[in-house]
């Protein structure tokens, strides 16, 4: 299962990164636009943050077919091999996955809210199909209830494709679906502190500390004895 960060801040993406065993990140219209920046800019120090073996996902912004493989095709020549182009799981989105997975150019399917539309897009060659798991919750239905059906449909027909579920709002949805073993989850900042915010956790730590520290000399730590 890869773990992704669902965020365009840098500073953000760094802090993580260096805490968390992260695979890549992911973003789309609005998160780039959250950081009020040119967007091609910002994609291209994305990548050159994370570098050339991470995955970085990207999103088309076009309702037609054509214009979603225009910017596909430009999007890979400059952000590298592994970025994952997000297209929107419509009529004609779902014609564009069919040519650029034909291209060899990677898809993630975006914007899917029903396990038919993973399943299109599992069909029409797509990498990772992207459910937004609360905003489904929103819309009056069970977000991982969905995903758990794509992944199933995914499993019964032998795609070669991932779910790369998003739209998290707490770390009891991630835990329900690291357990159901999907391919991919990404999170924002938020929802990654949730994973590991617990007191308990910093409480056993200080006393685990506060006892070690009666073995050193004043000042030492572990370190100087080694």
């Amino acid at each position: 299962m890869k773990l992704l960060i669902d965020h365009a801040n840098l500073t953000d993406i760094k802090g993580l990164i260096e805490l968390f065993p992260i695979d890549g990140v992911t973003t789309n219209p609005t998160i780039l636009a959250k950081e009020g920046e040119n967007p091609k800019e910002r994609l291209i120090s994305i990548r050159k943050l994370i570098g050339p073996d991470m995955d970085l996902h990207c999103q088309v912004v076009a309702t037609k077919k054509e214009e979603m493989m225009a910017q596909a095709r430009k999007l890979v020549d400059m952000l590298g091999k592994n970025t994952y182009i997000k297209i929107p799981s419509s009529g004609e989105g779902f014609k564009a996955m069919e040519e650029l997975a034909k291209e060899g150019i990677k898809i993630t399917a975006t914007g899917i809210y029903s396990p038919l539309q993973g399943f299109l897009a599992a069909k029409a060659g797509a990498k990772y199909l992207a459910p937004y798991v609360n905003r489904i919750d929103n819309l009056g239905y069970d977000g991982l209830a969905v995903t758990k059906k794509i992944q199933n449909i995914i499993e019964a027909n032998d795609f070669g494709t991932e779910i790369l579920a998003a739209s998290f709002k707490n770390s009891n949805q991630v835990l329900d679906l690291v357990e159901r073993g999907v391919g991919a989850l990404t999170l924002g900042p938020d929802v990654f502190s949730g994973l590991v915010n617990d007191r308990n956790v910093d409480f056993a730590i200080g006393n685990f500390e506060d006892d070690f520290r009666s073995l050193l000399e004043e000042g030492q730590t572990f370190l100087d004895i080694l």
